[in-house]
């Protein structure tokens, strides 16, 4: 059972923000250490991706695991084409750690993260439709104990995708 008021709740939620999170400021600072600039947020594209390296033709999202119901490497099936269902996005997989279905609201909760996962592959497919690169980085791998080692190493692993590995147009970090 839920421990605040709905309205307490909803002023939780509420404050939650869409843009220029914590881990997004993180992944953007190393990227910036190691060189690399980049723009924020760009309106022009679908889903106004996190990090956009025109340069490289590639753009990074940094998603928290609830919001974007994180179920490892399902996006990357969706994606590349191991399955036809965009529709309906259930996922068989185990969600990671940090993606738990609230136990009040259940079924609207469902619901919007389902059109989350929905939008999120329609925005990722027509990216890579216009020639771009999608990266995918998940809170929960640069989140909880040796957070800034975490970071330093997907921002590498990034660094590597961005400037080697051309010919990957789709990668989850």
């Amino acid at each position: 059972m839920d421990t605040l008021s709905p309205s307490q709740r909803h002023a939780v939620m509420a404050a939650n923000r869409s843009k220029d999170t914590s881990p997004e400021r993180a992944v953007r600072s190393a990227l910036h250490r190691l060189g690399f600039r980049f723009r924020k947020n760009d309106a022009r594209l679908p889903g106004h991706p996190d990090i956009v390296f025109p340069h490289y033709h590639a753009v990074i999202f940094v998603n928290g695991c609830f919001w974007h119901g994180h179920v490892p490497y399902a996006m990357s099936k969706i994606i590349l084409g191991k399955t036809k269902k965009l529709k309906n996005l259930a996922y068989k997989s185990t969600p990671c750690t940090r993606y738990r279905l609230p136990k009040s609201n259940t079924d609207f909760w469902k619901k919007k993260i389902k059109r989350n996962r929905n939008r999120d592959a329609e925005e990722i497919q027509q990216l890579m439709g216009d020639g771009w690169r999608v990266g995918i980085v998940w809170e929960c791998e640069i989140t909880g104990k040796s957070r800034t080692q975490k970071i330093r190493n997907v921002s590498e692993e990034i660094s590597l995708w961005l400037e080697e590995r051309f010919g990957e147009t789709f990668r989850e970090f």
